[in-house]
């Protein structure tokens, strides 16, 4: 399988109990997190390489050319192949969407916070319609956590900044 058809294939599964505990179950490239009241699941395939990247401590707006170039080469990799040579966070926003307002400050917070491991980044799905649409983002605010060594994982709604803390701490930092 490649790329563009499996993550389109990500989608919310269903409700959990209502509980503010996170769990994380890991089978072979099939990761879930369960989180508050929602179930995400992701599969996606590793092919780690790197290029000159470091964290600014602000959160930096990427175009399609610009993911291409940072972040990943969809359209020359069928197989996730993270360019960075540090962790990224991005967040996948429109203007118009209210959750994402909210969590913007947060985004700036976090970039500012993890200023020497992370570099941050949000893609307006308005504008860069093709990468929103590779990537299968049907719902917004989305974050995509993209750790060095390992899969990218998403994270679909807003919440607190707590719980984006606990996030980068299972998916960047679980080594």
């Amino acid at each position: 399988m490649n790329i563009i058809t499996l993550l389109p294939m990500i989608w919310m599964l269903t409700f959990c109990s209502p509980n503010n505990n996170q769990s994380k179950d890991i089978d072979k490239n099939t990761e879930t997190i369960h989180n508050d009241n929602t179930q995400k699941t992701y599969d996606i395939q590793v092919n780690n390489s790197s290029t000159s990247n470091k964290p600014t401590g602000n959160v930096e707006y990427l175009t399609t050319e610009d993911f291409i170039n940072k972040v990943f080469d969809y359209r020359n990799s069928t197989a996730w192949n993270y360019k960075g040579k540090v962790h990224c966070i991005i967040d996948f926003y429109a203007e118009w969407c209210g959750p994402c307002k909210r969590i913007a400050p947060i985004m700036e917070q976090l970039a500012q916070e993890y200023s020497k491991d992370i570099q941050f980044y949000k893609v307006d799905t308005d504008k860069e319609q093709e990468l929103a649409r590779v990537f299968g983002i049907r719902s917004i605010p989305t974050i995509m956590f993209c750790p060095l060594n390992g899969d990218p994982v998403i994270a679909i709604g807003a919440y607190p900044k707590e719980e984006y803390q606990k996030m980068i701490s299972q998916v960047i930092y679980k080594q």
